[in-house]
């Protein structure tokens, strides 16, 4: 059995407030799960972070109080925190008797998001970050899955899906792909969906699912993928917030060309035996330079060994 965990980055809608939608996952075959998932807990438990979400997009933020409390570096993790507590505090109340509503609320909401991070400074979010990344890269039996979608280049009247269901198709085909090469030598092997829960996508993808079930995706039937998507909690599933770091790394690079994280992360795409990338597919204009496109379509002129366990 293998184990496909999803998340996303940016949003589906267009135009949105992010130029890419990335839909990715990673896949691990269950008997590492437990192994997988300790390793994360310990860094998280390494930076004083047991417990709570990974949320990458929200941890790697400046937070501009931290530069404004005197030596934040040299202070310890409760004293940061207890003191980006009380200047948060007082700004939230300042924010209130300027009688500034959406900037009150907006200011409200990014502090609650980023509350579980603000005992570490920017360059220790960082690190943390990384050294996930640099995990997940060593996962040889892992394989990571994504669908990155261009929404200058997508036309809805022309794929007849939104980018949603594009994505989640693709993610869904080249998965299944992935599992029927691995029955050539095991054919028990099996695979399943765990999504972050969102009641709006879980209702969507339960449903393309069970049409995917009764008639295949556009480009293969579908016999390894068992079930409908199970969805949970991210913030109670270490492998879904791995997920996330998978997607945004992604969405990051080809919004911003971040090359660091994405590097780290891109090392576990699906490939063929001569280094072709076919796990990750980038959606987007003809000539297109950037390393996914690059990777998809020829042998990459260096192919690194692999490894395999």
């Amino acid at each position: 059995m293998h184990l496909l965990y999803i998340d996303e980055s940016g949003t589906p809608d267009i135009p949105g407030n992010t130029s890419h939608f990335v839909l990715a996952g990673i896949s691990i075959p269950i008997q590492y799960w437990k192994t997988f998932d300790t390793e994360i807990e310990s860094i998280k438990t390494k930076y004083g972070l047991q417990t709570k979400e990974m949320h990458v997009a929200w941890i790697l933020r400046s937070y501009l109080e931290q530069s404004k409390i005197s030596d934040f570096e040299k202070l310890s993790s409760a004293q940061r925190r207890a003191a980006m507590i009380s200047y948060r505090t007082t700004e939230l109340l300042r924010l209130q008797r300027i009688k500034n509503r959406s900037l009150y609320r907006q200011t409200k909401k990014n502090y609650k998001q980023t509350d579980d991070y603000i005992h570490l400074t920017f360059d220790e979010r960082k690190r943390f970050v990384e050294e996930v990344a640099r995990h997940i890269a060593q996962w040889g039996y892992a394989r990571l899955f994504a669908e990155c979608i261009d929404k200058a280049h997508f036309n809805p009247l022309l794929t007849k899906r939104t980018i949603g269901e594009q994505a989640f198709e693709q993610v869904v085909s080249r998965f299944e792909r992935y599992l029927q090469n691995l029955g050539l030598e095991d054919p028990d092997c099996c695979g399943l969906l765990i999504h972050d829960n969102n009641q709006t996508v879980a209702e969507k993808h339960t449903l393309l699912m069970r049409k995917f079930h009764f008639s295949g995706t556009q480009w293969l039937k579908v016999s390894k993928i068992i079930e409908t998507p199970l969805f949970v909690d991210s913030q109670l599933t270490s492998m879904v917030q791995v997920a996330d770091i998978c997607a945004y790394a992604l969405r990051r690079y080809l919004e911003n060309g971040e090359q660091q994280l994405f590097d780290i992360i891109f090392s576990r795409a699906d490939r063929r035996a001569d280094g072709v990338v076919v796990g990750v597919r980038h959606y987007s204009a003809q000539g297109c330079a950037c390393k996914i496109c690059a990777q998809h379509k020829i042998p990459p002129a260096i192919q690194l060994p692999m490894k395999t366990g």
